[in-house]
């Protein structure tokens, strides 16, 4: 009973922290407008998360509002051409993400009418749904007693209950002492207000320990070691791979790119051609033209390094396969990061 009083003020004393210091999100409900009755769109909450995971709030904040604007509903999502979904998520990355957002998106039309299920089960059989997204959706959108561990919330319960244990082994043990906090009533506003402190002042590096409502009892404080966790294990050095990438316009200023195939990286993405990625790769051109080295881009991907060799021609016959765009409708901000990178070396012998 004393440890279940303990998690109820602990909540109760994040949940007062979060009605003053909730962050100014747009995808975000405020506490004040909860507590009123306003209640959070699902999707949202959906999309936000969905755009969230490997990237922070700072680079999603501009995709989200766009996106919101022109596909305000779930059914606009879902009736959007794919390239145009696929064009508007270039530069957030880890592009299967955009696939079963769309795949998802058609899916809650489908066979759910338009309405995200209100249940954590029903959500994780969704396209691109896991156990945290599916979490974070019933707790944020249903108020739903769900518990949720990103990397916030993992730092937080590691500094108050001194889990020693690196990371990713710990993850069983702090996904339990997450649970025990989560609170039955304000399910949502919890789970905001235990990412807000892990984002704002229970920091990777210099925790602010002097304005953490949670001090007291925090046990790393109490130490002197809250800066030391949590531990990770080290990390296996990613491995180098190497390829060749082909920038090339026609004698009529169009662009010649194509539709990478659906699966693999940079799936359903508008690029360059590329030779395939590996320790040694062809060098065979795409097609025919009169190909120029101009040098090499370097790129990090989730598992490993790229390293792609830049060849450029102009002007060149395209081959049928080709997609073509005209330099008036190009615009190179469609294109994945890397693909752009390749572009930006280029450029200059094109506006020549």
């Amino acid at each position: 009973m004393r440890d279940e009083l303990k998690c109820i003020e602990t909540a109760d004393t994040l949940l007062a922290w979060y009605d003053t210091h909730a962050r100014d999100l747009p995808w975000r409900v405020s506490p004040q407008d909860r507590a009123n009755g306003i209640t959070p769109d699902p999707y949202r909450v959906w999309l936000s998360e969905i755009m969230l995971q490997q990237t922070t709030v700072a680079a999603v904040k501009a995709y989200f509002e766009r996106f919101t604007a022109l596909w305000p509903r779930v059914q606009d999502l879902a009736a959007a051409p794919d390239d145009a979904v696929m064009a508007e998520w270039a530069g957030l990355g880890y592009y299967a993400r955009a696939r079963n957002l769309l795949k998802c998106a058609r899916v809650i039309v489908a066979d759910h009418g338009g309405v995200f299920p209100n249940d954590h089960a029903t959500l994780l059989t969704l396209p691109g749904i896991g156990p945290y997204t599916a979490s974070a959706v019933s707790a944020i959108a249903f108020d739903a007693p769900e518990t949720i561990l990103d990397g916030n919330v993992e730092r937080v319960m590691s500094r108050l209950y001194l889990v020693e244990t690196p990371l990713p082994t710990s993850k069983p043990e702090l996904m339990a002492l997450a649970t025990r906090l989560t609170p039955k009533h304000r399910a949502g506003d919890y789970a905001q207000a235990v990412m807000d402190l892990g984002a704002t002042v229970c920091t990777p590096k210099s925790p602010s320990c002097g304005i953490c409502p949670l001090s007291e009892n925090c046990r790393a404080r109490i130490k002197g070691v809250a800066a030391d966790l949590p531990k990770k294990l080290p990390k296996k050095p990613k491995p180098v791979r190497l390829g060749h990438i082909y920038v090339s316009r026609t004698a009529a200023k169009e662009w010649v790119l194509e539709t990478r195939p659906e699966k693999g990286l940079l799936g359903g993405m508008l690029g360059w051609p590329t030779s395939e990625w590996s320790d040694a790769p062809s060098d065979r051109p795409p097609f025919d033209a009169d190909w120029q080295d101009i040098g090499e881009i370097r790129h990090t991907f989730t598992h490993f390094h790229l390293i792609l060799r830049v060849h450029v021609s102009h002007p060149v016959t395209a081959p049928q396969h080709a997609v073509l765009l005209h330099h008036s409708a190009f615009r190179p901000s469609d294109l994945p990061t890397l693909m752009r990178k390749a572009f930006d070396l280029s450029q200059a012998i094109f506006d020549n």
